[in-house]
């Protein structure tokens, strides 16, 4: 695959004045006397980006995401670095960039177009699909300082998107976009995956999981961590929730292995994650069919089953908290409970002692496939805790229903259908 975007060295830095007379007094002074401190927005990155591959790109807010994007697509200018790019680039950034909120939605359209480096031809010959995609009736020859957000992101979307850019990127901006337009975008965004490059910021971690070949975490104007979704974006939320960058590799045969369908022998063995401040630690897990009395990773809606667990205890919790959440594949949590939401009231856990517990539930009516299960034990109240242990994908569960689901399809398929013909 060709390198579509290669990034050296980047920075960009901005001046910061204390009051804003220090700008005069900065350039009017004859000894060259400083009065600014310098600000690193994005501080010396570089990356390369193929041809077909989907980034995207994570990190608080200020940790330099969007100027990175910005001097990608041209709109600003680094202080330093190389940015080579290697195609046509559409880019949606700031909602309202590149419009102008007294003219209509259609002479924005070529308006847009021009900005992007596109001859009013070339975006006459995309009009009608421009038009269709953005479906926004007759307010296209409104002005649109007269559009609701989600009016003027269909638009800009629908712009960006159908001129057949080689380099699309987003900047954040389908967050206003109700569910079924984003849902547009996104079958559109995979078209462009096909031939091109899709650069992605977004805070919907199941997006990323979802679309993304690569996940590059930015902190501080730098690039923290890069590599494969499942493991950025696991120890991004774990940063986000509880400010720790670092995580635990725990291996264990009672933790994270898969099970045959009888669940007597493990099929696999990874290394889950985990974090925490050591006071305490879980070292057994196991699933268990409580109908059946068998450990086993396969389960199927209705099934009584128990979440077993056996913990160590290093430093007295006095306040403990046990929860799960159990995750679908792009990383969406589908139940998220704990003791406080149940309110199940818990003893001290003392030091040098071993807990034996036991989450019991009828196991809901899911989609088939496989899900996992995270697990966490946490000291304080719910408001203000400590975590003191959480394992990210502890469990992996197989979900099979075959009264509810056929196999190997995926989705739900009803029982009992017959067909009469009504006059």
């Amino acid at each position: 695959m060709d390198c579509l975007i290669d990034v050296n060295n980047l920075s960009k830095v901005y001046k910061l004045y204390n009051q804003p007379f220090d700008r005069v007094k900065e350039v009017l002074n004859p000894t060259s006397k400083k009065y600014h401190q310098n600000f690193h927005a994005v501080d010396k990155v570089s990356l390369s980006i193929k041809r077909g591959e989907t980034v995207g790109i994570i990190g608080k807010n200020g940790s330099g995401k969007s100027t990175l994007l910005k001097m990608i697509a041209g709109v600003l200018t680094p202080s330093s670095g190389t940015i080579q790019v290697n195609g046509n680039v559409s880019a949606l950034l700031e909602l309202g960039a590149g419009f102008n909120g007294d003219l209509s939605g259609y002479d924005n359209i070529f308006l847009n177009g021009t900005l992007l480096g596109y001859s009013k031809e070339y975006v006459e010959k995309s009009l009608n699909d421009i038009l269709e995609f953005a479906d926004i009736g007759e307010f296209i020859h409104q002005p649109v300082k007269t559009y609701s957000s989600g009016m003027f992101v269909r638009l800009a979307f629908a712009v960006a998107i159908n001129i057949n850019p080689e380099i699309l990127i987003v900047d954040e901006a389908l967050s206003v976009g109700d569910m079924r337009f984003q849902q547009k975008c996104y079958r559109k965004i995979r078209e462009i995956k096909k031939s091109g490059t899709v650069l992605m910021v977004s805070h919907d971690t199941g997006a990323l999981a979802s679309f993304c070949d690569r996940i590059i975490w930015m902190d501080g104007g730098r690039i923290f961590k890069e590599g494969r979704p499942d493991k950025i974006l696991d120890e991004y939320q774990a940063f986000m929730s509880y400010d720790i960058k670092e995580m635990q590799s725990v291996t264990s045969y009672n933790i994270h292995t898969e099970r045959n369908q009888d669940g007597d022998k493990p099929t696999s063995q990874t290394k889950a994650q985990a974090f925490g401040n050591g006071d305490g630690y879980f070292e057994t897990l196991r699933l268990i069919n409580l109908q059946t009395g068998k450990e086993s990773s396969t389960v199927a809606g209705g099934d009584l089953v128990g979440i077993n667990f056996t913990l160590k205890i290093n430093n007295e919790i006095d306040m403990p908290i046990l929860g799960f959440t159990l995750k679908d594949a792009l990383g969406n949590s589908v139940i998220v409970t704990n003791t406080h939401f149940e309110k199940v009231p818990l003893e001290p856990l003392q030091k040098g002692q071993e807990y034996h517990f036991q989450f019991k539930m009828e196991f809901p009516y899911l989609r088939s496939g496989k899900y996992s299960l995270d697990i966490a034990l946490a000291n304080g109240t719910y408001q203000a805790h400590e975590q003191i242990q959480w394992i990210n994908d502890a469990l992996i569960i197989v979900v099979r229903d075959p009264r509810l689901y056929q196999e190997g399809r995926g989705y739900l398929v009803p029982t009992g259908i017959e067909l009469e013909r009504i006059l």
